[in-house]
């Protein structure tokens, strides 16, 4: 039997993250529909990331800095300016290198100037000597100075614009050597290549292909006219233009997003045919569909009749929002929401400005929702947005935001830059200002407003089809067909317009975390509550499963930022550490919670946006309160655990063996982790009952672990020589190399044998823990964590040392065998002695977890938040 051929290839690739750009993610989910293999490719930092959206597979391919962060200045006086410092990290290795010097050697002249316990000739020589080498230390504190300012002269050096793309903006080139190995890896038979950057890559991976034998066609879609654009370094206007110039003749196609941009491409480059236009608007089938969460209204937090401007999309200058602040004053019942996915320079000017003119309390910052959603979302609004000023772009073609306002339902207010006024007055969708005028937005506004209805009602099925991705993206298809000379033979209707990226399931013996506990997916259910972003442990995933379990009416999705490949414990969602910063990682955050959760346990007080707001859940409460998303605080340790307390309540406290700058560090984070616990009033919780001695008011919401997972029947003590288990995540937290000379003796005069799991993936430490005899956790906290119960779970006796505060939270004494290092060689001596007592503990310690951790005290602590 012949299998069936592989489907045609189409690489759809972007310079930016993907995860903001509408456009490159309907254009992929198009062609996969049409049945085209399909990869997105966009720009992220590090290491690649995989993921998919349904049928699409998508990349991140990580874009260095190499060519970028090529020495700046004149090429001939840096030699002198910039001697031995290459870059701004060579600046600072030689600042702390002179630092260094001079603190070693004024160190040495302060001894030399010490005269007591020499004699008066050894002072006669000494004495002068260090005089003069004072001297050296003046000319050379002056000669560093001196230098850290040339460098610093010839960074403000700005090159004049060659015309050589390569030259004046070098990134070009750290955006081929990423995204060129990943298109060719791939062996498309057709580049979809978005935007500008990305133009030059595309003409080179495909001259390289081509050179190999490989069949490849290739178009380029001008999201804009480059020759029309402000571009904010005069460096790259050359290059961007440059690279325009030299590649769009290259292209099998040109594809652009108005009529008036294909023309004045056909023109100035004389192409051989105009380009295909494709709008870039609203998929019609996903609107409308009656399964609506998101509401920019209830965001706003704003009853049905308060009159409410919706402002969608990226924030600049040039875009013109801030008429419609100056205008706010003359328009006291109107409020404004502003769709947007983060914070910025032109947000923050806007909202100053709304402070001095007193509106900033109508003014709403409410974040993205995923592309399929924005005109439902932005339907609960009355008026639609659109300010720009006049600049060529804004003149000659319809933003995106127009169809998706108009597929919302919302009439608009525009400003009169030519073609789009030209639209809304032919068709009478809405009404236009003066460009920059507010007394021109004022009136434009009330007058709409008063005629909103019929407005609404010049929305005709006619125009909305016209401006719908089904209409405008078949075009593209056929384009795809005829440079290519292939048509997909077997289209896939079935994949999903509404389809949201998600994560590629890590696999690997080092992070695979194993089955899933149980725990209710994400659904329509009264209660949809989101866990994270920390999950140390994996406490997240079995506090889900205990809630889930307990109340049928809750829903669930685990998120877990992954900080190494041993610690990965099971989530629905794993985010990398390394995009935190990444605006694309930030808005993936803000658009998986607003509209999906109705409620969020945050734990550790990490962001659940990313780096969106700042490095704590602080920051992100605004929004999250406003998109009438629940939010308790869940507290495990070292983020509220108050490291000057604690060394003043136990005598082996982690913080005596803390590194350098830790103590300090880490009692500003928990003074300001309980600072926002007490101004913001949330519920919180903590994990561990010794927290209740930094946090009072808090609830005990005790750890969990699923004791199935956890039983063996492997026999306990009966072995000559007992396995005693100790696995540190880091030992100075668990107090190891205090204890470790014990363990050690005992281990090699052959009375226990000792096994040291540092490093070790969850998984084989189950297996670890489930053939030890003995478990050793921690001697420095005062209380027991996720290791301990887990080992009190599988039938072990579990050492460690306990405080007296513990006893008094739970109720009752936990079955952990108590000891400090002092007295730990004669604790350990006593369970070798008596095995039966030994084994016995390990099954009152089942028990026990059984009692206070199988999640049902667990459940029970969470009822009255989840019932809010």
């Amino acid at each position: 039997m012949t299998p069936p051929a592989r489907r045609p290839r189409l690489a759809v690739i972007v310079g930016n993250g993907i995860t903001g750009d509408s456009r490159v993610q309907k254009t992929a989910i198009s062609a996969a529909r049409a049945g085209w293999e399909v990869l997105l490719i966009g720009a992220g930092r590090g290491r690649a990331v995989k993921s998919t959206m349904g049928a699409v597979q998508v990349v991140r391919v990580g874009v260095a800095a190499h060519m970028r962060a090529k020495q700046k200045g004149h090429k001939l006086r840096r030699i002198v300016t910039q001697f031995g410092i290459a870059d701004k990290e060579a600046l600072a290795r030689t600042r702390a290198a002179n630092q260094t010097w001079v603190r070693q050697t004024t160190a040495r002249i302060g001894r030399m100037r010490s005269t007591e316990g020499r004699s008066a000739a050894a002072n006669a020589i000494v004495v002068p000597a260090s005089r003069a080498l004072g001297a050296l230390v003046r000319a050379r504190r002056l000669t560093h100075k001196l230098r850290v300012r040339a460098f610093q002269w010839e960074q403000r050096y700005q090159a004049a614009p060659t015309g050589q793309w390569a030259k004046d903006w070098p990134y070009l080139l750290d955006l081929d050597l990423a995204f060129g190995p990943a298109i060719e890896e791939f062996k498309p038979d057709v580049i979809h290549a978005n935007d500008i950057t990305m133009i030059g890559t595309a003409a080179q991976s495909v001259a390289r292909m081509r050179n190999r034998g490989e069949k490849v066609r290739w178009l380029y879609d001008a999201h804009e006219y480059v020759r029309g654009v402000d571009w904010p370094d005069p460096l790259q206007a050359s290059a961007f233009n440059a690279l325009e110039k030299e590649f769009i003749g290259f292209a099998d196609a040109v594809v652009t997003v108005s009529p008036e941009i294909a023309e004045l491409l056909r023109k100035d480059y004389k192409l051989k045919k105009t380009p295909l236009v494709v709008r870039n608007v609203p998929i019609r089938e996903t609107v409308n569909t009656g399964r609506e969460t998101y509401s920019v209204r209830r965001a706003c937090g704003l009853e049905p009749d308060v009159p409410l401007l919706v402002y969608s999309g990226w924030l600049a200058a040039e875009r013109g929002l801030g008429v419609a602040v100056d205008a706010l004053p003359e328009l006291p019942e109107f409020h404004l929401a502003i769709v947007s996915g983060r914070t910025s320079p032109d947000l923050t000017m806007l909202l100053e400005k709304a402070d001095k003119l007193a509106v900033r309390d109508r003014i709403h910052v409410v974040p993205y929702v995923p592309q399929h959603a924005v005109p439902d979302y932005l339907s609960s609004a009355d008026l639609g947005l659109i300010c720009s000023k006049r600049t060529l772009n804004y003149e000659i073609s319809l933003p995106t935001k127009l169809a998706e306002y108009l597929h919302g339902g919302l009439p608009v207010v525009v400003s009169d830059v030519k073609t789009l006024s030209a639209y809304v007055r032919k068709h009478r969708v809405g009404e236009v200002f003066r460009s920059d005028d507010a007394a021109s937005f004022v009136a434009t506004v009330t007058h709409a407003m008063a005629n909103r209805k019929q407005l609404a009602d010049a929305i005709t099925e006619e125009i909305l089809t016209d401006l719908s991705w089904e209409t405008q993206s078949a075009g593209l298809m056929r384009l795809y067909s005829e440079i290519s000379g292939i048509t997909p033979p077997n289209p896939r209707p079935e994949v999903r317009w509404s389809l949201t990226e998600q994560p590629v399931p890590v696999a690997g013996p080092a992070t695979e975390p194993g089955p899933l506990p149980r725990w209710r997916p994400l659904d329509n259910t009264r209660v949809r509550l989101g866990l994270g972003p920390a999950n140390y442990a994996g406490q997240l995933a079995t506090f889900a499963q205990a809630i889930c379990r307990s109340n049928p009416e809750v829903s669930a999705e685990v998120v877990m930022v992954k900080t190494s490949p041993t610690l990965l414990y099971p989530a629905d969602v794993y985010v990398d550490q390394a995009r935190l910063p990444d605006l694309d990682c930030q808005l993936e955050q803000v658009q998986r919670a607003i509209g999906r959760y109705t409620h969020l346990v945050a734990d550790a007080f990490l962001p659940f946006f990313g780096h969106l707001n700042g490095n704590n859940i602080e920051g992100d409460l605004p929004a999250l309160q406003r998109a009438k998303i629940k939010v308790a605080l869940l507290g495990h340790g070292s983020e509220v655990r108050h490291p000057r307390r604690h060394l003043a309540r136990h005598e082996y406290s982690l913080f005596r063996d803390a590194p350098d700058g830790y103590v300090e560090r880490y009692t500003a984070r928990a003074e300001r982790n309980r600072k926002v616990a007490e101004e913001t009033g949330l519920p919180l919780f903590v994990t561990t009952p010794d927290l209740l001695d930094d946090l009072p008011w808090a609830t005990w919401a005790p750890l969990v672990v699923d004791l199935d997972a956890w039983a063996t029947d492997q026999p306990v003590m009966e072995r000559p020589r007992p396995v005693v288990l100790h696995g540190p995540s880091k030992r100075w937290t668990k107090g190891t190399d205090r204890i470790l000379p014990v363990l050690n003796e005992l281990h090699e005069r052959g009375a226990i044998e000792l096994k040291l799991a540092e490093n070790v993936a969850w998984k084989d430490m189950t297996e670890l823990v489930k053939t030890s005899d003995i478990v050793i956790d921690q001697f420095t906290t005062g209380s027991y964590g996720t290791f301990a119960v887990e080992a009190m779970a599988a039938g072990k006796p579990v050492v460690a040392y306990l405080s007296d505060s513990v006893a008094a939270t739970v109720g009752s004494t936990p079955p952990i065998v108590n000891a400090t290092p002092a007295n730990l060689r004669q604790v350990l001596e006593s369970l070798l002695d008596d095995r039966a007592g030994t084994a016995r503990r390990g099954a009152e310690s089942v028990a026990y977890v059984r009692e206070y951790h199988d999640g049902r005290r667990t459940a029970a602590a969470f009822a009255g938040f989840l019932a809010s």
